[in-house]
């Protein structure tokens, strides 16, 4: 009884739903499919779809099923024109509640067409015999992804190459456009320590590169401006201010996504490098290395593999996270993944990208971030190698610093890492989107605290740095360039500012060699006038590589972008230099008259040894004065002294031809010494010419 009400009640319910669809007028075509959208995988993609309430109640109650065909953008033109090899794809039958489905075993990197068909076929074999009576859905598109591999590996380093290129961009448009400015900043530091931290941070975060802020100050140190102690608080405050660079990654790279909007920047910038005035071309090259960054962080993220929990790869960092040495371990790793990609910016944008990911933890990535603060210093000791002795101890200092604040920190690590979990909302343990923020927090705080515990102990870190960098001395018979021995610098300005250091440290050489000839001149004693002779041949071929030495280093310089100033002081150091040399070849000429003249038994008379000697000592004080001039601003010199002085020696030299000229004519006079003698006064007023020169190319008056 009961069962033949049940089935009363049906046919009625059943009879009603049917009158009402005729009333309503259901009709199933495409437009009953709502929001449908695919998106593409590694080598897989989602279809997503909805059908409206009424549809899917008859659809329901009819027994249909949906039915999936995809084909790639190739096989779907084939298709279309007919040609074998085009076929359209079908899944299985698919239950008419479900709103989505997943393809797998997709080709990667591939643009595929879908479309979702409702059949009333109980098998597939059918539906697809019977396709032309399925109703179809929009036709949609989606493109695949690649599976990670040599080919993603590849994309994920050209990403990482795309992302340094980019900060190297917009940290030398930074720097040239505001260059001066940075280097007012730091050549107004005093011997207070806090404020060479708040410059450090302060130029670090304005060009986001350590690295940058280091040569800078190295610059600085050699050029007198810094002293050792003083640069070493801007080292710290450029640690701090390198942490910017992850929250700028952190917020604009992952969370807002500039690169959505980098090629309206680059055109809205594009103009600018066609004004040939100001600053222009080097805000257009910062705003152009700002978008390239982003364009390489879009890809980054995207490249880097997305695992789970059973990944061997995840489950390898799960595993060590825990261990007392898992810690030292992922410091260990993160130090090494920014020595091999020679950038911590780089490192800390891929290590927020893995956490992202859910590649590896939390705890891990923190461990990492100290590794990266080690790494960075291992670049800076490892371009050091080459270079002089106060870009050791600069770089001897960073490296300390660093390593004391790792190594105290990875004895709190743990507690450190529940502090900070306390403080944020959301527990990054197990968030990936609260782990990316804490994990730049921890970044930050890290480096502020390391400062304040060590800036107390900057003068021990000197001392450290000056013991464990000796410093060879000055040789004269081992000279080598102080201050461009090592890698070029990453703008013309900090280029032209070590070649400065460089020309006059050669002005200051090349003086030597009058205190040589007058030691040479004025000696009764055969071994030291030979000893004279060596030097002065020893300082001739120095002069000689010297010269050549810069004028490679000034022509590499040349090849960068550079203000009319500099440009203008780079050709008056190219004039100076060679100056320089002729003054080298001058005194060894000299030298070598004197020496036939020892050699044939030929003797000064003591008014020519005394006129001579007044030679020596004027050109001495040219020198003096030049000396002054080279360690001064370029164009700012008055050169009242240096030609007051060139007079004198011109004055000096015909005072000093005339007498000769009167004592040629008396019968007792040696002819061979009087031709050295007039040769040497003459050489001297040779060099006095070659010195105003100098003074005028640093004067601008060239």
């Amino acid at each position: 009884m009961v069962s033949n009400i049940k089935l009363i009640l049906g046919f009625l319910f059943l009879v009603s739903f049917s009158t009402l669809a005729k009333e309503n007028k259901i009709e199933i075509t495409s437009e009953s499919f709502l929001n449908v959208s695919a998106k593409g995988g590694e080598e897989n993609a989602k279809i997503y779809w909805g059908l409206g309430h009424d549809e899917y109640a008859h659809l329901d109650s009819i027994g249909a099923r949906l039915i999936i065909s995809y084909n790639t953008k190739i096989g779907k033109k084939r298709s279309e024109k007919g040609h074998e090899g085009g076929e359209w794809m079908y899944t299985g039958l698919i239950d008419i509640d479900a709103t989505e489905h997943k393809l797998k075993a997709l080709v990667g990197h591939e643009t595929y067409y879908f479309k979702i068909g409702i059949t009333t076929e109980k098998k597939v074999e059918d539906a697809i015999a019977n396709k032309d009576k399925i109703i179809w859905s929009d036709e949609i598109k989606t493109k695949t992804k690649r599976a990670w591999g040599i080919g993603k590996l590849l994309i994920l380093i050209g990403a990482l190459g795309f992302f340094i290129y980019g900060m190297k961009v917009m940290s030398e448009g930074l720097q040239q456009a505001a260059g001066n400015r940075l280097r007012g900043m730091l050549g107004s530091i005093t011997s207070n320590r806090f404020k060479g931290v708040l410059t450090g941070f302060g130029i670090t975060s304005i060009v986001q590169s350590s690295s940058v802020t280091t040569v800078m100050t190295v610059s600085f140190v050699n050029a007198g401006l810094m002293t050792l102690r003083q640069s070493a608080g801007v080292m710290m405050g450029a640690n701090i201010g390198t942490t910017i660079t992850g929250w700028i990654v952190l917020i604009l790279g992952f969370k807002v996504s500039v690169s959505e909007y980098a090629y309206m920047i680059i055109a809205i910038a594009t103009p600018l490098l066609f004004i040939a005035k100001g600053k222009s071309k080097a805000w257009a090259s910062a705003i152009f290395g700002f978008c390239i960054l982003f364009i390489g962080l879009d890809v980054l993220k995207d490249t880097v593999p997305s695992l789970d929990a059973s990944s061997p790869i995840v489950q390898f960092f799960i595993d060590f996270k825990d261990v007392w040495y898992g810690p030292v371990m992922f410091v260990l790793l993160g130090a090494l993944v920014t020595v091999i990609i020679q950038s911590s910016s780089a490192a800390m944008a891929l290590t927020l990208a893995m956490v992202g990911s859910g590649t590896i933890p939390f705890e891990v990535a923190c461990a990492m971030i100290l590794g990266e603060n080690i790494g960075t210093t291992i670049t800076a000791e490892i371009a050091s190698l080459i270079a002089n002795v106060h870009a050791k101890r600069s770089a001897r200092i960073h490296s300390m610093f660093n390593l004391v604040g790792v190594t105290w920190m990875l004895l709190v690590f743990p507690l450190f890492l529940k502090g900070l979990g306390s403080i944020v909302s959301g527990d990054p343990f197990t968030d990936v989107a609260v782990a990316g923020t804490t994990i730049a927090l921890f970044h930050t705080t890290f480096n502020l605290l390391n400062v304040l515990l060590l800036i107390g102990f900057v003068p021990h870190l000197v001392r450290l740095a000056e013991k464990t960098v000796k410093s060879k001395g000055e040789s004269d018979e081992e000279f080598k360039l102080d201050y461009i021995g090592g890698p070029l610098g990453s703008t013309a300005e900090l280029c032209i500012l070590e070649a400065k250091k460089e020309v006059a440290k050669f002005g200051k050489i090349t003086s030597k060699m009058n205190g040589f000839i007058k030691t040479q001149i004025n000696s009764s004693d055969k071994k030291q006038k030979h000893k004279m002779l060596d030097k002065l041949e020893k300082y001739e071929e120095i002069t000689d590589r010297v010269e050549v030495e810069i004028a490679d280093y000034l022509g590499e310089t040349a090849k960068l972008e550079m203000s009319t100033d500099a440009s203008i002081q780079m050709r008056s150091m190219l004039n100076i230099s060679t100056d320089l040399e002729r003054i080298g070849d001058i005194f060894f000429q000299m030298s070598k008259a004197l020496e036939k003249k020892d050699n044939d038994k030929h003797y000064f008379t003591p008014e020519q040894r005394d006129g001579i000697n007044s030679m020596i000592n004027v050109v001495e004080e040219a020198f003096e004065i030049m000396t002054t001039n080279l360690n001064s601003e370029y164009g700012t010199i008055s050169m009242e002294k240096a030609i007051s002085k060139e007079k004198e020696i011109n004055a000096l030299r015909d005072k000093l031809r005339r007498k000769h000229l009167q004592n040629i004519e008396s019968n007792d006079f040696n002819m061979n010494s009087a031709l050295i003698y007039s040769n040497v006064f003459s050489s001297f007023e040779k060099v006095g010419d070659h010195i105003i020169n100098v003074s005028e190319a640093v004067a601008g008056e060239i």
